[in-house]
């Protein structure tokens, strides 16, 4: 356990002083450990071996696990071997084939119903601040006086996903509400303080999201990061270019953003059915 203790240590300085967030951090940490507990007791973790590792990402295929998540394992051990370890020789193990899905949206008529299932005022403002500027929970929830510009109505996303700041759009219809909230605040304090100060969790933020859902009789397996998924949408309904909307979400690929497409009818409007 102290080598892995050790390994794990290194991991955790290269990653901080790598600027990568600390949900990464952390998830890269929890699956390296796994990989280091399949390895063993007396295992040299140092020494790279192509057949563990691919013996490892087969075992968590068995048991279930998504692309995406073999592809995190992956990830946090080629990330140790060669920016810990530093080791140069080949790693030959592709990344598992992601499955593409089609994001869950809601409508433009089920979001006001959403919002004003809401009774908490504060509570109310943190989702249609995060529907209305495309915020992760991760975000929304991280947001600081600071990052508000009225003038320009404009919202400022520091360390967003990958580490990247951006700029996004800061809802007109939010704005009285947004000075009220903010009005005796300092410019480094949290917008959607928690109960006892300082930073909300984000399991707070998907409860509120999950209730407001479920008394809004909305009957979709929808959570937190659907508020994204229908500003994108939306956003591509009325018009907005796909390359703005790649540059309000943050995506650094714009086939990323190109999701948003399978869900918006835009593109099948003029498609007469053969019946």
């Amino acid at each position: 356990m102290k080598n892995i203790e050790e390994c794990l240590k290194n991991m955790h300085k290269t990653l901080v002083v790598g600027g990568y967030s600390p949900r990464t951090v952390a998830i890269y940490l929890e699956c390296l450990e796994k990989y280091f507990l399949f390895l063993g007791e007396g295992a040299e973790l140092r020494v790279f071996s192509e057949e563990k590792l691919k013996e490892f990402l087969f075992a968590k295929y068995e048991a279930g696990r998504s692309s995406s998540t073999v592809n995190l394992y992956l990830n946090s051990v080629r990330f140790f071997y060669r920016r810990v370890v530093g080791y140069e020789g080949p790693i030959n193990v592709r990344f598992a084939k992601r499955s593409v899905r089609i994001p869950e949206v809601l409508t433009k008529e089920e979001i006001p119903r959403l919002i004003l299932a809401i009774k908490n005022k504060k509570h109310r403002l943190l989702i249609s601040l995060a529907y209305g500027a495309g915020l992760r929970v991760s975000e929304v929830i991280a947001l600081k006086v600071r990052n508000f510009d009225f003038e320009r109505k404009l919202l400022l996303v520091r360390h967003g996903k990958g580490g990247r700041d951006r700029v996004t759009l800061l809802p007109q219809k939010l704005e009285a509400d947004m000075r009220v909230l903010i009005a005796w605040k300092e410019s480094d304090d949290y917008v959607f303080e928690s109960q006892r100060g300082g930073k909300l969790h984000s399991r707070t933020a998907q409860k509120i999201f999950g209730n407001a859902l479920k008394d809004a009789g909305i009957v979709k397996n929808a959570t937190f990061h659907a508020l994204r998924h229908s500003f994108a949408t939306h956003l591509l309904e009325d018009g907005v270019s796909i390359r703005y909307v790649q540059e309000l979400l943050g995506h650094r690929d714009i086939r990323t953003t190109q999701i948003y497409t399978k869900v918006t009818p835009m593109s099948l409007s003029n498609i007469k059915s053969p019946l």
